[in-house]
């Protein structure tokens, strides 16, 4: 069941053979020197810009902030009300039992 099962030699198709290429070495050419990259001017801060960074900085911190702390308040607030469903069904369970 395993084992191949190989076509007739007659019916095989004729190996082809070609001739072995001539071996010929390309000769090494070096990749060009990249461009140079122009002088570009530095960014000047002003006193005038420094503040509005700041300003932009504290501004998202402050955003941030408040996100993550509503989160916290959410999951705080889901917390309680669980613990008290939890007290009020034991309450009723064993209320239940009497």
């Amino acid at each position: 069941m395993f084992t191949p099962k190989y076509p007739p030699q007659d019916t095989a198709p004729a190996p082809t053979t070609s001739a072995p290429n001539a071996y010929s070495p390309m000769p090494y050419v070096p990749a060009p020197a990249p461009a140079p990259v122009p002088n570009r001017p530095t960014v000047q801060l002003t006193a005038g810009s420094t503040l509005a960074l700041a300003a932009g900085g504290g501004a998202l911190v402050l955003v941030v902030g408040t996100v993550l702390v509503s989160m916290l308040l959410a999951v705080a607030i889901t917390a309680a009300s669980v613990a008290v469903c939890a007290v009020t069904v034991r309450s009723i369970l064993k209320s239940d039992r009497r």
